[in-house]
């Protein structure tokens, strides 16, 4: 099986369009090389799917609303399922990643697999993220089973399906022995601030070529104008508004570099800008570029790739 290609591709809901893997095989390996270009940062998005990401070479932050990591090469995290997570290479970084629905590992959602062992960590809201270590014991088998797993995916040879199914399997199982006691112990919920946020970014996906006031973001949780700022800084540190105009640049970006032939005016239209100077201007700001150089530079990468 050949790697996916790494694209982010949200939709409404703040989902990501492209599939990981199939409907038969529900898991897309990914590799990428990333460097500190504002394009190659990887935005606050969540998926259904659990996501193991492991470093080869560099070091990457991601972050979740509740942690940073400093992954480093030779380490690996966990993100859980519907989790909100970005990504930055820290300057740059080589990295890995399997994206898995869980009824990879358990077939159904009523088999004992998932009753006993997976559906209680993707359930369990305190294990939202968790960095694994080479120097931490009990961790080193969860990095091993990762490598195996992307290894089969990598390769495609005979019988793949079934390496990464049991080496995610055991990922799983051994992930669900170390945390099963605090399990037992707290039964959490989701935090009110994550779910205010995810309310909120899903109406700033959906509604970002519009014109959005401050207002409409915190109407999207029901909440006031202040409350909404600071629960924007609590989770993600950013600002309703510099989160907007992030994301319209870098779906502009991404509008400039595909088929559809857009022009730098029409794009500008499309990510809900009022013209294409100022379009321009925010552009510039996020990525040291204009829009013209930056569909330029991304034309002759794709001519020459490395």
């Amino acid at each position: 099986m050949a790697l996916q290609q790494c694209v982010l591709n949200l939709d409404s809901s703040g989902r990501e369009l492209s599939p990981h893997g199939t409907i038969d095989f529900p898991c897309a390996g990914y590799s990428y090389r990333c460097t500190s270009r504002a394009w190659d940062e990887i935005p606050w998005h969540y998926h259904e799917e659990l996501e193991i990401i492991y470093i080869e070479e560099g070091m990457m932050r991601v972050q979740i609303p509740s942690k940073v990591f400093e992954v480093k090469a030779g380490e690996a995290v966990f993100i859980n399922s519907g989790i909100l997570h970005r990504a930055t290479p820290d300057p740059d970084c080589e990295y890995h990643s399997l994206v898995f629905l869980d009824l990879l590992v358990t077939g159904s959602k009523n088999s004992v697999f998932a009753q006993k062992y997976v559906e209680p960590i993707v359930r369990y809201s305190l294990l939202d993220g968790c960095q694994l270590y080479r120097e931490t014991g009990w961790q080193v088998p969860l990095i091993d089973h990762f490598t195996e797993a992307f290894a089969a995916v990598s390769e495609g040879g005979f019988g793949y399906e079934l390496e990464v199914r049991a080496h995610l399997s055991t990922f799983c199982m051994l992930l669900y022995r170390q945390y099963k006691e605090e399990m037992d112990e707290n039964n959490s919920e989701v935090g009110q601030d994550e779910i205010r946020i995810r309310k909120m970014l899903d109406f700033v996906h959906e509604h970002y070529a519009e014109n959005i006031q401050l207002s409409r973001i915190a109407q999207a949780a029901d909440i006031g104008e202040r409350e909404c700022l600071r629960c924007f800084q609590r989770v993600i540190q950013i600002s309703p508004i510099q989160y907007l105009l992030k994301y319209r640049v870098m779906q502009g970006a991404s509008m400039l570099t595909s088929s559809s032939g857009l022009c730098v005016a029409e794009v500008s239209t499309l990510c809900g800008f009022d013209s294409p100077s100022n379009f321009s201007k925010v552009f510039k700001r996020f990525f040291a570029c204009t829009p013209k150089e930056y569909k330029r530079n991304m034309m002759k990468q794709q001519e020459n790739p490395a």
